[in-house]
């Protein structure tokens, strides 16, 4: 389902975040640091950078990223495995996980076990996109519920994934740890012909395009285009994008 090069078309944008939350994290020699959900491994890599007596693992349940992964240079090991099932062998000092656990239906039981993994004074970051009510996503659920395309979407309706910052202090500060949330709303200017649609190919339509052959997706995408072009008018410097995230860092 995941393509890293289609993810990768805005690697800049996508990568802020990530380095925004690490600032947060203040453990100074961890000796075992996991990126879970670590995509194509290149953010991963800079784990090792920063702590690098540590030993990092980065895992994704995407055999084709982790592929991707393998290919970096840097003392990281990379394995395919799932969020929802993944255990460590050891306690982990540093658990980063960057957009990721929005995909996890029952993500806050999975928090909560993360948690449990870490070592006494361990550290757990994650951020999530936040922006699911944005016009970029009440698009793709008018369409898909659109006559034309209900029969093969009408049971898509993720709803609200994620939390709003409260909900996850109040989660991680149940479970004892000291807890810092905040959100952010960053304007990134997308350039090139129809950059949201580029920019959501890559993460909100991967399930749905998965549904449809060759012939389907280029009709889907089509009108998806269109809607998307009036939502986010282009501009001369390029086309204004909102994008809502969420960060919590919990120290246990």
């Amino acid at each position: 389902m995941w393509d890293p090069d289609t993810y990768a078309r805005y690697g800049g944008e996508r990568s802020r975040p990530f380095f925004e939350l690490l600032a947060r994290v203040r453990s100074e020699s961890p000796a075992y640091v996991v990126d879970a959900g670590c995509g194509s491994g290149e953010l991963t890599t800079e784990l090792a950078r920063r702590w690098p007596g540590a030993e990092v693992l980065g895992f994704d349940s995407s055999p084709n990223m982790i592929g991707k992964a393998r290919q970096l240079d840097g003392d990281v090991t990379f394995v395919v495995a799932d969020v929802t099932t993944w255990h460590p062998d050891r306690p982990v000092d540093v658990l980063v996980s960057n957009a990721v656990l929005q995909w996890v239906p029952d993500h806050r039981a999975v928090v909560e076990r993360w948690v449990e993994a870490l070592s006494p004074g361990g550290w757990l970051a994650f951020q999530v996109p936040g922006n699911h009510d944005a016009p970029s996503h009440t698009v793709i659920r008018e369409l898909c519920a659109s006559p034309a395309w209900a029969d093969r979407f009408g049971d898509y309706d993720r709803g609200r994934p994620v939390d709003d910052p409260i909900g996850y202090l109040e989660l991680l500060g149940g479970l004892g740890c000291r807890v810092d949330a905040w959100e952010t709303t960053y304007v990134h200017v997308l350039q090139g012909e129809d950059p949201v649609l580029g920019w959501v190919s890559g993460t909100a339509l991967r399930p749905l395009l998965s549904r449809l052959d060759e012939r389907e997706r280029e009709r889907f995408t089509g009108e998806l285009a269109e809607r998307l072009a009036r939502a986010y008018p282009a501009r001369p410097y390029g086309t204004p994008f909102p994008f809502r995230r969420i960060f919590v860092v919990g120290q246990k």
